[in-house]
This record gives C-alpha cells, sequence and structure tokens, in this order.
C-alpha cells in the first residue's frame, strides 16, 4: 500500500517588503512597492495596500504609480532579504526531514511517512509558527498530497494563513478556483480555454483528455492531471552550493583578444543560465588564466546578486582585462560564479527594465525546451562545443 504523501508548500507572504516594514514599521499598512526607478524600473515585490489597485511585481514601476500614486517606492537591499533568507531556511532545516528551497522566499517541505507518529498539520503549523516568532516575518502554508494542490493552498491561505487540503478532498478544493489559478499555466493556454467556455477548473475536469490533447498537444494531458489535483513530482532535496564553473581548454595557445572575449562570453551565458534554472544568484565574479607555460592566475570581484549575462559578461570581460599580460599566450580560461544565494530572478528587478526581463524569460523557455545555447548573444556562437577551434572561420 503506497503511503499518503503529506507535501507542505511555504510562503513568505510579500517577502521584500514585509523585511523592509520589519526595518520600519513605519511601513506598515501603508502601500509599499519594492523595485527599481520610477521611469525604466519594474516592480520586484508590494505590499497587499497596493496590490488592490491592480499593481503585481514584474509590471513596470511607473505604471504602477499611475495605478496607486501613493505608493512609497524603496529600491531594496539584496543583503538583507539573503540574510532573512537564510533565518527561514535554518528554521525549516532544523525541524523538517526533507525539503526544498525553490526561490529566496518559497519552499517545500515533504513530511509524507511523519503521520505513523505524529500529525502532519502539526509539525506544519509548528514550523510556520515559530518562522514568525523568530524572524517577525508574515508566512502562509498550503498543504496537500501533491505539490501543485500545496502551492494553490498556500495561495488560498494568504496572507499570513495555513490551509490543508485533505486527501480525497482535491477535486471540491480545486473546481470553483479560476483555470489561471493553476501554477505554470501560461496566459496564451487560458485564453484558449476561455474560448471555448472553460474559465473554472471545474469544466476542465470535465474536458474528455483526447480533446485538451488534440487543441494543447501534449501539455492537453498536462492540464487535465493538474485539474484533478494529480502531480507526482518530487521534493528536490536542497543543497546550499557555494559556486557554479566552466573552463576551456585551447587546441593551439591564444593571444588574440577577441578571440578570448569571445570564448568567456559564451561561458558566462551559459553559466547565468545554470543560475536561473537553479533559483541562484552569484555575488562575487572570478576568472582563471593558465598561460602556456602552465603558470595560472585568478582575478575575483565582488558584485551585487545577480543572475543577469548583461551585468555578469562586462564583469568578466573587466576582470580578463585586469588579469592577463596581452604579451602571454593562454592555454586554458575559465569562469566562476560563487557566493551564490537562493533567489528567484525577480531579485534582479531592481536593476533590469521590462524589456530585459522578457528577453531573458523568452531565451531561458527556448533554451530549456532545445537545449542550451539555442539562443544566445552572437559573441558567443563561436563557441558551441569543448571542440571549438579559435582560428578556424568559415
Amino acid at each position: 500500500m503506497t503511503a499518503k504523501r503529506y507535501i507542505v508548500h511555504i510562503d513568505l507572504d510579500s517577502f521584500f517588503v514585509s523585511v523592509e516594514r520589519k526595518f520600519n514599521p513605519e511601513l506598515i499598512g501603508k502601500p509599499v512597492i519594492i523595485g527599481g526607478s520610477a521611469e525604466r524600473g519594474v516592480v520586484a515585490s508590494c505590499s497587499y495596500e497596493t496590490r488592490k489597485f491592480g499593481v503585481h511585481s514584474a509590471m513596470p514601476t511607473k505604471e504602477a504609480l499611475r495605478l496607486c500614486p501613493d505608493a512609497i517606492v524603496i529600491h531594496g537591499n539584496h543583503e538583507r532579504y539573503s540574510e532573512a533568507s537564510k533565518e527561514v531556511t535554518k528554521i525549516i532545516d532544523e525541524m523538517v526531514p526533507l525539503y526544498q528551497k525553490s526561490s529566496v522566499d518559497e519552499f517545500y517541505i515533504d513530511l509524507t511517512g511523519t503521520d505513523r507518529f505524529h500529525d502532519p498539520y502539526k509539525i506544519a503549523t509548528q514550523v510556520r509558527e515559530r518562522v514568525i516568532r523568530e524572524t517577525q516575518l508574515p508566512i502562509s502554508f498550503g498543504m496537500a498530497s501533491g505539490k501543485t494542490i500545496a502551492k494553490m493552498a498556500t495561495n488560498k491561505a494568504k496572507p499570513n494563513g495555513q490551509l490543508f487540503v485533505p486527501h480525497g478532498k482535491e477535486l471540491e478544493f480545486l473546481a470553483p478556483l479560476s483555470i489561471q489559478a493553476i501554477p505554470g499555466l501560461g496566459e496564451s493556454a487560458a485564453k484558449k480555454l476561455y474560448s471555448y467556455g472553460i474559465e473554472k477548473i471545474g469544466d476542465l475536469q470535465r474536458v474528455d483528455i483526447r480533446f485538451l490533447e488534440k487543441v494543447f498537444g501534449k501539455s492537453g494531458r498536462w492540464m487535465w492531471e493538474r485539474a484533478r489535483g494529480i502531480d507526482f513530482s518530487d521534493i528536490i532535496p536542497y543543497s546550499d552550493r557555494k559556486s557554479i564553473s566552466t573552463e576551456h581548454t585551447f587546441n593551439t595557445n591564444v593571444t588574440d583578444k577577441l578571440t578570448l572575449e569571445t570564448v568567456i562570453t559564451s561561458m558566462t551565458e551559459e553559466l547565468a543560465g545554470k543560475l536561473r534554472r537553479e533559483n541562484k544568484l552569484a555575488s562575487c565574479l572570478a576568472i582563471k588564466l593558465r598561460y602556456a607555460n602552465f603558470e595560472t592566475h585568478t582575478q575575483q570581484e565582488k558584485i551585487p546578486l545577480t543572475a543577469a549575462e548583461h551585468i555578469l559578461i562586462p564583469g568578466i570581460k573587466n576582470l580578463l582585462n585586469r588579469a592577463w599580460n596581452q604579451h602571454r599566450s593562454i592555454r586554458l580560461i575559465g569562469v566562476r560564479l560563487s557566493q551564490l544565494a537562493t533567489g528567484s530572478y525577480q531579485i534582479n528587478l531592481f536593476e533590469d527594465n521590462e524589456q530585459q526581463i522578457r528577453l531573458y524569460q523568452a531565451m531561458d523557455k527556448i533554451n530549456f525546451k532545445f537545449g542550451d545555447k539555442t539562443v544566445c548573444r552572437a559573441a558567443g556562437m563561436e563557441i558551441g562545443t569543448r571542440n571549438f577551434n579559435p582560428f578556424l572561420r568559415d
């Protein structure tokens, strides 16, 4: 007999805003936006007081201020949010057997099997109560038989609440919710479902799977399963990786700067993509140079937390200029991104504008579907494989 799964999704409510309010209580109850400048910036997080005006994350700050003119805009503090996230992670690590940190403010916990000796809901409640008590941050959780429903239960429990969807009650819980409540359902798919009169998850539950597969292909089965609460995806154990790196050895020693910049652009782009897939951000850049006589030199530099190539690539090129003795040929070159912090791409909204964010999201989506380097910068195209010959020309 298969054991009942008890999956908990935990989300720190309006995390960046809550952290700022902890340090400045005068912000409590007021409309707050965390993000970039009014002219070109984007909303990274916003308080519930601003959300009622239609403000949401990834919205241009200029548009957010049009909707909510009285909002207080705060640029944000990377280190402060990272430290608060570490506090919460430490508490969860001490209290549960298995968990996944999916972003700077979001966790999944697997309490399957604990029901033999304890009440899983009580354990989750104790975790939440301890986080609130020790960090003074509001936090919500949902518990269910799978990750998808647990996340949807959390969204239903917000702000600062908790909700358990009992086994066997999944269809009943899901039916009245909008199809847009399904995590991962894209806007275009939702519009197409609306065109067929499918607005609630209950409507989707009554649709024949063959129709969905005909209209949406493989995604049709995914929709059918999610509408019924079918989700067997595992909790990926949290590991606190400290760095990510790659190296390239040339077939022939190189003295050409353009070749070296082409290589490090490609490598940095590859590493940045991996960071975003793993919900990681780097705060230290390093370059490694090995000369023809095998003498090795490294150079590193601290930067604000990021996973964006338009920040990382210029930084790596600058390190190359500082580290390289241009009178000596290079045998090997390496790039390392370190002092990593867990955090979704939203934390980069402090620096990025809307066009950059949409570009990265589109690139990552294509590369995830068709493989790394399907879409990349022209400057990094010449090093598609480890057998790259820097002197080869078409």
